[in-house]
């Protein structure tokens, strides 16, 4: 993959902007940029998890269906790493941006996200609500997620991106908050 400007790009012509996949390890922000994205691009967000989780966390037996049917328009932005509907999804995409921070920020991202949303009970998907102890101690803490997910997912987006079958869309690695800052702004100036 070649770059410039601290973007890593490869794939599809520059330009095409209608069908973008926000992946990186939990914590690094996608949902937080895709919803910027698609308020900058006017495309609709299509939040993965939301579609993901139904009430008590329980996994929505429709999911594929529900993706595919969220996908089905022109354009569009998800955020998540769902592997059983990546098909769906990279299948359908022309951009993919990946979120690679460091994992010191994206420990401090999912610390500060899941403590605001404990504390304050934020309503998730499915009118879930994560607990502190449940983020802190639970066996399916979203923080110990984030930590023993960040070197797989390290390793395995790049060998994904090489696959044939991916083949078909361009790659943004986007290093930092600061990278993923600059990128927004140069979309909307035009010079990405």
């Amino acid at each position: 993959m070649g770059g410039r400007a601290g973007f890593v790009t490869s794939g599809a012509c520059p330009g095409s902007l209608q069908r973008i996949a926000v992946v990186g390890t939990g914590g690094s922000g996608k949902t937080t940029l895709a919803g910027r994205l698609a308020r900058r691009l006017g495309i609709p967000h299509v939040e993965l998890d939301a579609l993901h989780w139904d009430p008590d966390w329980t996994p929505a037996p429709d999911f594929r269906e529900r993706v595919a049917e969220a996908l089905s328009g022109d354009g569009w932005i998800t955020d998540g790493n769902y592997s059983k509907v990546r098909d769906l999804v990279w299948g359908r995409a022309d951009t993919i941006v990946w979120l690679d921070y460091s994992l010191p920020r994206v420990m401090w991202q999912v610390t500060v996200r899941t403590l605001r949303r404990s504390l304050r009970q934020e309503e998730l998907w499915g009118t879930n609500r994560e607990s502190l102890r449940q983020a802190f101690f639970g066996r399916d803490s979203i923080i110990w997620y984030a930590f023993k997910s960040y070197p797989r997912r390290k390793k395995q987006y790049p060998l994904l991106f090489a696959q044939p079958e991916y083949g078909h869309f361009r790659v943004v690695h986007l290093r930092s908050p600061r990278q993923a800052r600059r990128w927004l702004e140069s979309l909307e100036s035009g010079h990405e």
